[in-house]
């Protein structure tokens, strides 16, 4: 417990039981804690591929043997339905057995065609400190932290207060994997704790994943103490259905995509861009689809959303579902809230003022935004400040890549769910941040890539 008393509480977002409560470290606690990174550092950094590969692996393995008990601990602490949680546990072992085998290839020195000889290696800065949220919070932690740690830095995890349970299984998964003790660290800090974190000389790099205005105050610290970041912000992914599209598929990736995890995602589609000519038929589509979704128990059987994670996201969601009514939206089906519990709810008639088109809404809420054809849809896509992901719905591939350059975002799928991919680079522009993680790319963010020149 910290020196004010402060404890970090899990509650269950169905039953609002409290799990368990966490205490919050002290200064002293916490020094210690940034010492034995730095001890560990001078250590990892030096161990072969071969040997951190197997270490990896061993983690993985650990994952997936207790996928169950782990996709529990989610489901109680954060809502999710429980195989959505088993299936977080498996992809991010996934993530780790990816960085595992691809690592050393990715960091392989890079020569170039110079008179002399000239190449690039890449070093580990030190410590990767990663602030994270609590709606992928497995998958969130390990997609930054397994890169870090096969590239030589050590980690040290913020994990959100409501899942701190997560936050101490993932390191507990780490030490029977046998890394050596201070590689992967969570520590449970107050926000006030965090600059000091920042501004230690073992910090090298701050990855964050949330909210713009958190992100927001998180890279400017970071900016203030000179560290490399990484930022994974809000978003408010556009969702284009064309005149040509496959209007049966579109509905039902479409109800899938707004609606897993409860909607508690930054690449969940939010803002449904439909030209004039299918718009009835696909909003029909998408209702048809959205009342055959079972909301309850996020444990019991045949479920497909649970409870959204906090009672003030709930609220939140409530007041921009009532602010976007009184603003012009037609109200479809949904909108009622118990507690945590936020029924599927879609409205139509949406313009590009409304609430619901400005602003991100985190949990079940589908927006539909009428437009005249495929130019007036790219520019209502661009026209939002966030710029995380998007998707775009015609049979015609040609007008799907070119339309797909002309959409500012950082990810652009085409007839299919928007995701992310161990192999494939992740991140956003605009308000949705910068820099990027997964693939190779996300591997080099927090590797100094340093020049070699022989004469």
């Amino acid at each position: 417990m910290s020196a004010t008393g402060e404890l970090f509480k899990s509650i269950n977002p169905f039953t609002q039981s409290v799990i368990a409560e966490h205490g919050v470290l002290t200064n002293s606690e916490l020094d210690q804690k940034l010492k034995l990174s730095e001890l560990a550092f001078k250590n990892w950094r030096n161990v072969a591929f071969w040997e951190k590969s197997d270490k990896m692996k061993k983690l993985a393995e650990i994952l997936r043997l207790n996928k169950d008990k782990l996709g529990l601990l989610i489901t109680n602490e954060m809502g999710k339905i429980l195989p959505e949680a088993i299936s977080e546990i498996e992809k991010s072992a996934g993530n780790c057995d990816f960085y595992a085998e691809n690592a050393e290839k990715m960091l392989k020195d890079q020569y170039y065609d110079t008179p002399f000889k000239s190449m690039s290696v890449f070093d580990p800065m030190g410590a990767v400190f990663g602030i994270m949220p609590w709606n992928y919070p497995f998958w969130q932690v390990l997609r930054y932290a397994a890169p870090a740690i096969m590239g030589g830095n050590v980690v040290l995890l913020k994990h959100a207060p409501n899942v701190v349970g997560c936050a101490k299984a993932i390191e507990k998964a780490f030490l029977e994997a046998g890394f050596p003790e201070g590689v992967f660290q969570q520590i449970n800090i107050d926000i006030p704790q965090v600059e000091s974190v920042i501004a230690s000389d073992i910090v090298s790099g701050i990855t964050f994943t949330g909210s713009e205005r958190s992100g927001s105050s998180v890279a400017a610290l970071a900016g203030k103490h000179l560290k490399k970041s990484v930022m994974e912000l809000g978003g408010s992914d556009a969702f284009i259905v064309l005149d040509d599209a496959n209007l049966e598929k579109a509905a039902t990736v479409a109800v899938k995509s707004r609606m897993l995890n409860a909607g508690q995602a930054c690449i969940c589609a939010k803002r449904f861009i439909v030209t004039e000519k299918v718009a009835d038929e696909f909003a029909a589509l998408f209702a048809e689809k959205v009342r055959g979704l079972q909301q309850g128990n996020p444990l019991q059987e045949g479920i497909h959303l649970g409870p959204l994670a906090r009672i003030d996201l709930a609220e939140k969601l409530s007041s921009q579902l009532e602010n976007s009514l009184k603003q012009g939206a037609k109200l479809i089906m949904g909108g009622d809230r118990e507690l945590c519990n936020f029924q599927p709810t879609l409205i139509d008639f949406v313009d590009s003022g409304n609430i619901a088109f400005q602003e991100e809404t985190f949990g079940p809420l589908a927006a539909i935004t009428r437009v005249r054809d495929e130019n007036e849809a790219i520019l209502m896509a661009n026209s939002h400040r966030y710029g995380l992901a998007s998707a775009i719905w015609t049979e015609d591939r040609e007008r799907a890549y070119a339309l797909a350059r002309k959409i500012e975002s950082g990810n652009v799928f085409v007839n299919s769910l928007v995701r992310s991919d161990s192999r494939i680079p992740f991140g956003g522009i605009k308000k949705s941040g910068y820099g990027r993680e997964l693939s190779e790319i996300g591997i080099k963010e927090f590797m100094n890539m340093k020049s070699v020149i022989v004469e």
